[in-house]
């Protein structure tokens, strides 16, 4: 039975002002259980174990919670033991902010229910490279949040299944992340990405096509939904193009399905020692599979062999990179041949 959209607003509100206040209470409650009054205990005390626990970050609201007025908090500011980040956010003794504290910066300026979403969301999961651009943050669409280096984008509402915690940040799950992100790739670069986040077990093909039904209307669908329906290729057919586009570029034959160090290649220049091998679509493969083909890599490349990998997407939509990839490697091959 689909969530109402009244369930879905409260659970997605991962962060509100009301959890923030709670970690200040939490934080004097420990120090009760250790037998400490907190109204004899300097400020800075509490301030710094509540940093302790959000990546050295506090907001104005919390330090106003803990007994700090406005006064107290500029000077702390002019000594350089409270950095402002963001209006309303400080990091606590440190005046350069980690990327996860920058992350987690950005969702807490951006207030109730925020979440890192988009490239910055990508980055965290380690599905593409950090990026030096403004922080996506994600907020409620009529919020109407602005911040320097932030980026916010509006929704309606985001499904429960599209919102994680990681690192303590409230996050775009990877599936989601893709999807707000793919409009914005290249056909390559989604593919790579989405084949990452495959590698390190954050999506199937199945969370994918999740993400797609909850928020059909995102601009990324049609983009998304090319990379995971590339079709499956077998290697007859893999073999029998190259064979044609070679032939048309007057580039030797290779040998197809010959055996190299006890590994079966794909396809095989003996002289140049040149192996080309076919990787399938990330998801017609299991990561074993694939740490065993860079296993099979790494060995023949010890071996003097030079491995390059092509995909079907590659074969039939980008042949003439291919082929000039393959020139260029039997080429200087060649030439190393004849030059020992």
């Amino acid at each position: 039975m689909p969530e109402s959209r009244a369930e879905v607003t409260h659970r997605s509100a991962l962060i509100s002002a009301a959890s923030l206040l709670q970690v200040c209470r939490a934080v004097v409650t420990d120090h009760a259980a250790r037998g400490d009054d907190a109204s004899l205990l300097h400020v800075d005390r509490l301030i710094a174990a509540v940093a302790d626990r959000q990546h050295a970050l506090v907001t104005r609201e919390q330090l106003s919670a803990l007994g700090l007025g406005r006064g107290a908090l500029r000077g702390r500011v002019e000594r350089g033991l409270l950095y402002p980040l963001h209006r309303g956010v400080f990091i606590w003794g440190c005046p350069s902010p980690t990327p996860v504290a920058s992350a987690l910066g950005a969702v807490y300026a951006c207030s109730d229910g925020a979440v890192l979403s988009h490239h910055a969301a990508a980055a965290r999961w380690g599905i593409r490279p950090e990026h030096d651009g403004p922080i996506d943050v994600t907020v409620a669409r009529g919020r109407r949040v602005r911040h320097p280096g932030i980026r916010v984008h509006e929704t309606r509402w985001l499904a429960v299944g599209d919102v994680c915690i990681l690192e303590a940040i409230p996050i775009t799950s990877p599936a989601r992340t893709l999807l707000d992100i793919a409009s914005q790739l290249s056909t390559c670069e989604l593919g790579r990405s989405v084949e990452q986040a495959q590698i390190k077990g954050l999506v199937t093909k199945r969370d994918l096509r999740a993400a797609i039904d909850r928020a059909p209307n995102q601009s990324g669908k049609p983009a998304l939904l090319a990379v995971i329906e590339e079709p499956a290729f077998t290697r007859s057919e893999a073999e029998r193009r190259l064979a044609a586009l070679l032939r048309a570029a007057k580039l030797p034959r290779p040998a197809f399905n010959h055996t190299v160090e006890r590994f079966e290649v794909d396809a095989l220049w003996r002289v140049e020692r040149v192996i080309v091998e076919f990787d399938g679509y990330a998801f017609h493969a299991t990561r074993a599979a694939f740490e065993r083909d860079r296993r099979k890599a790494a060995k023949l490349t010890r071996a003097g062999y030079l491995v390059l990998r092509t995909t079907w997407r590659e074969l039939t939509e980008e042949p003439h990179a291919l082929i000039a990839r393959i020139a260029e490697v039997l080429a200087l091959a060649g030439a190393r041949a004849r030059a020992a």
